[in-house]
């Protein structure tokens, strides 16, 4: 399969990057290079993109369409929670601005051979980084019910996370689940008529919340943003897409203690703990896509951005 993916909120994180034409730009989720393609176009005075994917299909692709700038961008097969390793290898010191697009890309989710998505019967796999050794069936067929139960509970918001981890127990005691269709079927059979008439298609919770584990999605967000927005040079900003409400809360309590990082008490009448604020959150309600961009890419409807700016002073 070619790789595709229409980039969201494109003219919004344009904006909100502030592009400056000899700045240092590092696109963390780099994907097939659709934002970076655009940011690279406005580095027109000796300006810099570091790409930063674990997935090699998204290096491959973004290799060919990035080829045209040349040495102006750097691409790297790494995990974003590297970044500071990677800008320290390249000798970068501090960046005018970073990106992440937290959402699956259409290519992963319509290549039935890395195991995404539900509508197609393929291996469960659902690694990003395919040189990983963890994979989907490995979570679905040895982690104990109780972690399973807390998984599909905190990462899907299932309510039906028990009973779907019992059956999925259940059913691997007879023979090991293979298929994303096997999953599919234990799912469909653990909801009740009535919840999968009103709540979308059924699998989509479970399907992310494994997806997640698989990959250590929050884990790997919520330890990187800090260390991200230190990395910023003064007046730099951090643009983070994200997709569903758990990335969108760490994002926004990240932006936010570093926005207001005292820890005193509401009653001292001055601070102490000698906190200072390391920038302040540009973005106080999250951006949206736009009706136009909706019609366009339905894919978009739960993106939100965020920004962060970091102190000039």
């Amino acid at each position: 399969m070619e790789f595709e993916h229409i980039s969201v909120l494109l003219d919004e994180v344009l904006e909100n990057l502030a592009i400056k034409p000899d700045g240092i730009y590092v696109d963390g989720t780099l994907g097939g290079g659709g934002h970076s393609f655009h940011i690279l176009e406005r580095l027109t005075d000796g300006g810099r993109l570091i790409g930063i994917d674990q997935d090699t299909d998204a290096i491959a692709a973004a290799k060919e369409r990035l080829s045209v700038f040349g040495d102006a961008v750097t691409i790297v097969h790494d995990n974003y929670e590297h970044i500071a390793d990677v800008l320290t290898d390249l000798s970068i010191r501090e960046v005018d601005g970073i990106l992440l697009d937290l959402g699956v890309s259409s290519y992963q989710l319509d290549n039935p051979e890395r195991g995404f998505s539900y509508r197609t019967d393929a291996p469960l796999d659902m690694r990003m980084d395919r040189g990983s050794t963890l994979t989907a069936k490995d979570i679905v067929n040895t982690y104990p019910q109780e972690k399973l139960t807390r998984i599909l509970r905190e990462y899907g918001e299932e309510r039906c996370a028990a009973k779907i981890a019992a059956n999925i127990v259940r059913e691997r005691e007879k023979r090991p689940l293979e298929t994303t269709g096997d999953l599919s079927r234990i799912i469909r059979a653990s909801i009740p008529g009535r919840m999968r008439e009103k709540g979308g298609n059924p699998d989509k919770r479970t399907f992310q919340a494994i997806r997640i584990a698989c990959n250590r999605e929050l884990d790997v967000l919520r330890d990187s943003l800090d260390t991200m927005i230190d990395l910023l040079s003064p007046g730099g900003r951090l643009c983070v897409i994200t997709f569903h409400s758990l990335e969108d809360r760490i994002v926004k309590n990240a932006f936010r203690r570093n926005e207001n990082p005292c820890t005193c008490p509401p009653e001292f009448p001055v601070c102490v703990c000698g906190k200072k604020p390391k920038g302040r959150v540009i973005t106080k309600k999250a951006i949206a896509p736009s009706a136009h961009e909706l019609e366009i890419n339905r894919r978009s409807a739960s993106a939100k951005l965020r920004v962060f700016e970091k102190n000039s002073i």
